[in-house]
């Protein structure tokens, strides 16, 4: 009567004797983030809201030059409606708060919204 090596789980020996089925592989999995919907945000024509005030309030809230806002008023004059940005939904949401207040503070009609891009 020899030593006789302890039988693995499954009762069954590893060539050589080594025990090596009662061993597991640990895997993490890295969890995969999902991108954030984007949003776009658009101002809309108006018969009242003077040109040069769109122009102030493509500058100072969507960072735009002097030229780019611009180019966006007079695409929204000529269109109807014109994007100035795309965002996060914070972030589009905020813009549109800013400008809507900014315009009634002023006393002008002007229309921000956004939509899902």
């Amino acid at each position: 009567m020899g030593f006789e090596r302890p039988a693995t789980a499954s009762g069954s020996r590893a060539p050589g004797g080594d025990d090596r089925s009662n061993t597991a592989i640990i895997t993490r999995t890295k969890p995969r983030t999902k991108r954030p919907s984007l949003y776009r945000v658009l101002l809309l024509n108006d018969d009242y809201t003077p040109m040069e005030f769109v122009v102030l309030v493509v500058e100072r809230f969507f960072n735009k030059s002097h030229e780019d806002a611009y180019h966006i008023m007079m695409h929204v004059h000529q269109n109807g409606v014109g994007e100035c940005g795309v965002f996060t939904y914070e972030v589009a949401e905020t813009k549109v708060t800013q400008v809507m207040d900014f315009a009634r503070k002023h006393q002008h009609p002007l229309q921000c919204v956004m939509e899902k891009k």
